[in-house]
């Protein structure tokens, strides 16, 4: 079963190739955000080294976020047109949920952190409970004092991972003392990552509603901050 694996919804544009046996090919550029120019000739690219088309993949992973607004809407809309053009399905995966596959044979809590601005991060939290990754909460976006709240309930070690790590990282290692960070570039969320996630469940024959397939944003765009506020509602 090929699969084409993306996400536009951070600063790095990822895209992936991968069936049953492993990765056929991935790219990853950081190139701040220019992923409505990039994406689809990264797509092109990874299909032709591979010597495939578009109508050789049996099956779509895209990110459902968090993220950028912009960035999940390019990635969202472009599996849903290759999806419908060639009827095949797709599914969505969480950031999150992928950013903690990079590093889910660790024993402690993973937490996610990826920077949601204003001093919130997106974050939730796994473990790998008999060989499997399995989440401990739900999606959030706290402050790093609600975090560390959370945090205070679980005595393990915590493993960081994420864009935020960088940005935060003094302020997540007095949260723990037992804090652990991974290195830098397993700190982005890869298209390989979601892909294998994904493609367990367009084996176990799951598949998104392309009618009513939404981000996950977790929180309200700046036109409805803005908005709210000249209502007087913030």
């Amino acid at each position: 079963m090929n699969i084409l694996s993306v996400d536009s919804s951070t600063a790095v544009a990822t895209v992936a190739l991968l069936n049953e046996n492993g990765v056929l090919g991935e790219y990853n550029l950081n190139y701040q955000k220019q992923h409505s120019v990039l994406l689809l000739p990264m797509i092109e690219t990874l299909l032709k080294n591979n010597n495939l088309k578009i109508k050789d993949i049996d099956g779509f992973v895209i990110s459902e976020g968090p993220g950028s607004f912009t960035g999940l809407r390019i990635g969202l809309a472009t599996i849903k047109g290759m999806s419908l053009g060639i009827n095949k399905p797709f599914v969505s995966i969480s950031n999150l949920d992928g950013l903690a596959y990079n590093v889910f044979n660790f024993t402690g809590i993973i937490c996610p952190v990826m920077d949601a601005l204003r001093g919130n991060v997106y974050t939730a939290l796994y473990k790998n409970i008999d060989g499997k990754l399995t989440r401990l909460s739900d999606y959030l976006i706290i402050s790093l004092k609600e975090l560390s709240e959370i945090l205070n309930e679980y005595n393990e070690q915590v493993l960081f991972i994420g864009d935020g790590t960088i940005k935060y990282k003094v302020e997540l290692k007095d949260l723990k003392k037992e804090a652990v960070f991974p290195p830098l570039h397993l700190n982005y969320t890869r298209a390989s990552s979601l892909g294998e996630l994904g493609l367990a469940r367009l084996l176990n024959g799951e598949k998104d509603d392309i009618n009513n397939s939404i981000p996950l944003y977790l929180r309200k765009s700046q036109a409805e901050r803005e908005y709210e506020r000249k209502l007087g509602l913030e």
